[in-house]
């Protein structure tokens, strides 16, 4: 009697287990094929919030898209205080075509702002040496980078998003 009971307890559990799991698997399929990059958007859904593209963010903010490398995409921004953490898959680097190179770290954070992101911890560029990165700003044409001293680019070279290159160490 236990076996029999045991097979049918079995068999019940597998048949809503799999129709419970179906039924998932079906949500998440059609969230991706309806919405561009689904699954970040199921994973930002699951937090309870839904999140714009980084991308968006920055230009909301009135600082170049190209900031950040293309797979930074996804982030935690809390606007009441303006804390802004970046989760990018691998530490890398990204050159720009002014020659900059901008190298970040798997998290970065700072605090955004209207046409700056401040704080900032988990960026460096190269000057003579590395030299952490603490202040990003922008106005108008010009874009400034902070690291010990300012450092003013030029916007437009920021406006794309570019692959980074993985590195070793940050």
């Amino acid at each position: 009697m236990d076996q029999i009971l045991n097979k049918v307890g079995s068999y019940w559990f597998n048949k809503k287990a799999n129709k419970q799991f179906s039924s998932v698997g079906e949500d998440i399929s059609s969230m991706s094929s309806s919405i561009e990059g689904g699954a970040k958007w199921f994973v930002n859904k699951v937090k309870g919030q839904m999140q714009k593209p980084l991308p968006d963010l920055l230009a909301e903010y009135d600082l170049p898209v190209g900031i950040f490398p293309r797979d930074a995409t996804n982030y935690e921004f809390q606007k009441e205080t303006g804390k802004l953490i970046v989760f990018i898959p691998s530490v890398c680097e990204v050159g720009y075509k002014d020659s900059s190179v901008v190298r970040f770290f798997t998290k970065v954070s700072g605090y955004l702002e209207m046409g700056r992101l401040a704080d900032i911890e988990g960026i460096k560029t190269k000057n003579l040496v590395w030299a952490k990165v603490t202040t990003i700003t922008s106005e108008k044409q010009k874009i400034h980078f902070t690291a010990g001293l300012k450092k003013t680019r030029r916007r437009d070279v920021y406006e794309v998003l570019r692959d980074g290159i993985s590195i070793d160490k940050f």
